[in-house]
């Protein structure tokens, strides 16, 4: 299983129950990763991707294999053989903060892309 978030330069990942920035190149650019296996998300984050392109799942611990995008799910590391981090290369207020340690990981691929609303996301991938 592979986990997807979106960080702040902080590892922040929420503030006031709400996700902190949204892009629409970003959504594509996940769906384009995501195109040969299953994307999952919660229904929180549903709203986001267009229709039939994901599947809602609350308890990502149920899925064994694909991609499962988080937001205000924090799921267990021991789950997840590959993380890929969408950072806003910003920082915005926030009081959820995404709790891996990545420093534990080991960093296989960087890409920056210029999104709708931001002028450079970046994405990194990261393997066990």
């Amino acid at each position: 299983m592979k986990l997807i978030v979106c960080l702040d330069d902080k590892n922040g990942m929420m503030f006031n129950k709400r996700r902190q920035s949204r892009d629409r190149v970003l959504i594509e650019n996940i769906l384009e990763l995501c195109k040969d296996e299953q994307l999952y998300v919660n229904e929180y984050s549903a709203k986001l991707f267009p229709e039939n392109s994901v599947k809602i799942c609350e308890k990502p611990e149920d899925i064994e294999n694909g991609y499962f995008f988080a937001e205000n799910i924090f799921p267990n590391e021991e789950n997840y053989e590959e993380i890929i981090v969408y950072k806003w290369n910003r920082v915005y207020p926030a009081d959820v903060y995404f709790s891996i340690l990545l420093e534990k990981w080991s960093l296989t691929e960087t890409i920056d892309f210029e999104g709708s609303s931001h002028e450079k996301i970046t994405r990194e991938i990261y393997v066990r």
